[in-house]
């Protein structure tokens, strides 16, 4: 079946011999469609098989010529509009490049070859740069993007650093970070004592010096410190753990090449363009069985996020130590990312055993993004460095400039303007002071770097999230607030090319919204436009005895899904009597117990009854290790469901699952409730397109996320005749939300 990708890429991509080279790679492979010249660097549409699709986005990045530089490479599916012929097209806008604000960009292949030459003025000098990589967006104060605008502007060129810097021939003719080890930023390493015990290269040394001792570090990257230690010992990582209070939630390993991570992981070429491109994001992978990655690493999964050096700095550890690191934020768990070298510091003795820092300033907090390929797609699942802050182009454009305060978890900001909707780095979950404090510096952060005065400023429907509160208390007389489940819809359309006047029917599944009515939704069937949705069908709804506490503890949702499908839960549940007790009586009585109608708690109602997970460490955990059991074995067959006017009746799904638990696998069991998600969506959805002749279908929200689940549904909406948009640009989860808010708010 044909399918269309169309590809943004900026950076020297303009008179240096890219179109033609992509005329010719697309000629090659067969495909149909055009590339051209535009404001933000090429834009390219090619229509063909989807094997030659991936062979093309592979190719592109591999074999581009020498001197066209990649700054960003996002890339989204589409359907097919039938083109003709591949061509190239005149530039638009005269094709002048406008891009204000570029992504940090990894460590480029000819920085890399000067880090290890000994010959080299700059050999394993960790602050390596040139203009196609480097630092942008962490260390940019306001534009335009020049040197003292920067944070590096502390830093006072040498003569040779200066004359590169003015050299037009010169491969660092304006990079703004340019610096070697003569006059520009040191790194510095503090021991135990919070000492500085080394400078220069005698602190990289001591870096492997303690991580072959089995210690923990925090090390200053591009937009914040990571912890690291050696992912390979057991130990390590369960002091990590211990020390991060992180107690099961995955980690992140970072490996020191490509053939490293293929030895730990299956790597498929999607898979891989991903790790290696100019993004460098992190890549959840299926892990190899039987490698010497430490257990701990990401507990009872089977899959790790792994990823690639990106900056010179962390080239030279992975090179010097020859080992996988964990790398994951530095900070205490549900805190924002440290960023300052006083904040590292003072850390060690309680998490860290030690810091490497630098002196150049982060002007703004970043953390890694992470990417899943699904259903042959690029997914975010965290749209953050890399990415951050290139617009998303809609196929439209606003009537008024637009603030998006996004939601409360998962937390993103957008500001839009005309047809470009700038999206902000995670902010993450606003729960205590700190992430208040940082989710309000980027809302003046990116007010000001993108110079936007909103018209209107958009927030959710709960009442009692930050972003809410913050809205009507800084903006109530620009404040337009938009339903939960309609702006995950939303988001998906805009990134998708929905044309204004359209409609989807949007399935939104995800763990918790506000809806309508007051209650709690999160399985929705809506069909939904811009700017206006109707609710047509949804899970039946069901109580979470505890409110939040059923949210950490998804046996409380069991136990009112075996009592409503006439089950006793002591029967079913390895939980104390006593506390199942009190379970049912919070339920009967009706305290504290909200109604909701999510699928996610479904899902996590579902784990716990299979005994996979009582309770969980993170969010999501049981509905995660539910996919992970149903990996495990393959079958078609599903339960019987009931449907009714408006609701999807998940009863008979109980009692079957229960039934089969004395003869079945947990395994068995958990594929067969994923086969049934996808009958109910497939039967409501043609039920939906019987009334209302629509056959787009928008998947949002962040149960998307399991690629089980968003694969066949993929696979059998395709079949029977659905267009099926997915999330390919932002995250399907609450970090998309902020784009459907803008896109709202700009067309009221």
């Amino acid at each position: 079946m044909k399918v269309r990708v169309k590809v943004f890429v900026t950076g020297l991509v303009q008179g240096v011999g890219f179109r033609p080279f992509v005329y010719r790679l697309a000629k090659e492979l067969g495909l149909k469609g055009y590339v051209l010249n535009s404001e933000l660097g090429v834009v390219i549409e090619a229509e063909g098989e989807k094997e030659e699709l991936h062979t093309f986005l592979i190719r592109l990045q591999k074999e581009k010529p020498p001197i066209a530089k990649i700054f960003s490479l996002e890339y989204k599916f589409l359907e097919p509009v039938g083109y003709k012929d591949f061509e190239i097209r005149k530039s638009e806008k005269g094709g002048e490049v406008k891009v204000s604000v570029l992504p940090d960009l990894a460590t480029c292949s000819e920085c890399l070859k000067e880090l290890f030459d000994p010959k080299d003025r700059r050999y394993r000098y960790p602050f390596i740069n040139c203009t196609n990589c480097g630092p942008r967006f962490t260390i940019i104060e306001e534009l335009p993007y020049d040197r003292p605008n920067t944070s590096m502007k502390e830093f006072k060129m040498c003569e040779k650093c200066l004359s590169e810097y003015e050299d037009p021939t010169d491969r660092r003719f304006h990079a703004q970070p340019n610096a070697c080890p003569e006059c520009g930023p040191t790194v510095s390493f503090f021991d135990e004592e919070k000492s500085l015990v080394a400078e220069g290269e005698e602190a990289l040394r001591k870096v492997t010096e303690y991580l072959k001792s089995g210690k923990i570090l925090a090390v200053k990257g591009l937009g914040g410190f990571h912890l690291i230690c050696d992912a390979t010992n057991e130990e390590a990582v369960k002091e990590l753990r211990h020390r991060k209070r992180r107690e099961e939630k995955p980690f992140a390993v970072m490996f020191p090449d490509i053939e490293t991570v293929k030895r730990y992981a299956f790597v498929s070429p999607l898979e891989e363009r991903a790790l290696t491109s100019v993004e460098a994001p992190i890549v959840i992978l299926d892990r190899k069985p039987d490698t010497d990655l430490a257990e701990s690493v990401s507990p009872e999964n089977s899959t790790v996020g792994a990823f690639l050096p990106y900056t010179p700095l962390h080239y030279i550890i992975l090179r010097d130590f020859k080992r996988p690191i964990v790398a994951t934020s530095a900070n205490v768990t549900d805190e924002p990312i440290i960023k300052d070298n006083e904040g590292a510091l003072s850390i060690i003795g309680s998490i860290a055993d030690g810091a490497l820092v630098h002196n150049r300033r982060i002007v703004r907090r970043c953390d890694d993004s992470v990417v899943r390929i699904v259903a042959g797609r690029q997914v975010p699942i965290r749209r953050s460095r890399g990415f951050v802050p290139l617009p998303v182009l809609l196929p439209f454009s606003l009537k008024r400039p637009v603030l998006a305060l996004g939601v409360h978890m998962k937390n993103t900001v957008a500001v839009a303007k005309e047809n470009k909707v700038y999206i902000s780095q995670h902010v993450g979950d606003i729960d205590n002071p700190k992430a208040e404090s940082f989710f309000e510096e980027v809302v003046s952060d990116m007010l000001n770097l993108f110079e936007v005065e909103p018209e209107v400023v958009v927030c959710d429907r709960h009442p009692l999230y930050y972003s809410t509160r913050f809205g009507k208390e800084k903006f109530s007389d620009k404040l337009v607030q938009v339903f939960h489940h309609h702006a995950h819809v939303i988001s998906c359309m805009a990134e998708n090319e929905v044309p204004l006047e359209s409609k989807v029917i949007g399935v939104s599944f995800d763990g918790t919204g506000y809806g309508e009515d007051g209650t709690i939704w999160g399985g929705e069937f809506l069909v939904a436009g811009y700017t206006e949705f109707e609710r047509k069908f949804h899970l039946k709804t069901f109580r979470l005895p505890g409110g939040d506490k059923a949210v950490k503890e998804p046996y409380r949702v069991a136990v009112f899904l075996l009592l409503e499908s006439g089950i006793d839960p002591k029967k079913v549940l390895k939980v104390e009597p006593k506390r199942l007790l009190f379970i049912e009586q919070m339920v009967k009585k009706g305290i504290n117990s909200p109604l909701t109608s999510s699928m996610g708690r479904l899902f996590d109602g579902v784990s716990a009854i299979l005994g996979i997970r009582e309770k969980v460490s993170y969010q999501a955990q049981a509905a995660i290790l539910l996919e992970q059991r149903a990996l495990k074995f393959n079958t078609e067959e599903s339960y019987h469901f009931d449907l009714f006017d408006s609701e999807v009746d998940w009863r008979p799904v109980i009692e079957q699952l229960v039934k089969d638990k004395s003869s079945l696998s947990v395994e068995e069991i958990a594929r067969k409730f994923h086969n049934t998600v996808v009958k109910m969506v497939v039967e409501v959805v043609e039920r939906l397109r019987d009334e209302t002749g629509l056959n787009a279908v928008a998947l949002s929200g962040g149960v998307f996320q399991n690629r089980l689940l968003t694969e066949a549904l993929y696979r059998t909406l395709t079949k029977r005749g659905f267009k099926v948009l997915l999330h390919q640009i932002v995250p399907p989860n609450d970090g998309g939300i902020s784009l459907g808010q803008a896109v709202y708010g700009g067309l009221i």
